[in-house]
């Protein structure tokens, strides 16, 4: 197993130094999967929820949240972010599934940011629903794929 980059010799943490690497086009796929009750997604389907489309409204805070991922998560960098897609869609009775891409040219990747982007996305359908759906499970927060850098390209062998 590879040593850990974000601590140093002694165990301190420390942002990874990533000045010598090669800029590239980097991309990100993360998904996340929330699951409701039937009741729930058809409410969300028919548009019934007083603070308004549900799903809409967790695409905007998917895409906002990509681009605040370096506030969110310790010794991220701050990326130049080209692009982040958030497709969300109703994937039968009781699931709904959220799938973030997320491009940049830059040193470094992008998979933090589409993983936050799913993630926050799958919380704001937390949050608008939850007054209606008490059980609501967020899971399998998880990359998909990742293209360009030096480690090159991953793709998840397990996807369903």
């Amino acid at each position: 197993m590879e040593q850990f980059t974000h601590f140093d010799e002694n165990g301190a943490s420390r942002m990874v130094d990533v000045s010598q690497k090669p800029v590239s086009h980097r991309t990100a796929i993360a998904e996340a999967l929330v699951f409701l009750q039937p009741e729930t997604i058809q409410k969300i389907q028919n548009r019934e929820f007083a603070k308004g489309d549900v799903l809409e409204v967790a695409r905007l805070a998917g895409i906002m949240a990509s681009k605040r991922t370096a506030e969110l998560i310790p010794l991220c960098h701050t990326l130049p972010l080209e692009s982040t897609k958030v497709d969300i869609r109703v994937a039968g009775q009781t699931q709904i599934r959220i799938e973030a891409t997320v491009g940049t040219t830059a040193r470094t990747g992008v998979e933090m940011e589409a993983l936050t982007a799913a993630s926050v996305a799958a919380l704001t359908i937390y949050d608008m629903c939850k007054s209606v759906d008490r059980g609501i499970t967020i899971d399998t927060i998880r990359l998909l794929e990742k293209r360009g850098g030096v480690r090159g390209d991953y793709r998840r062998d397990d996807q369903s």
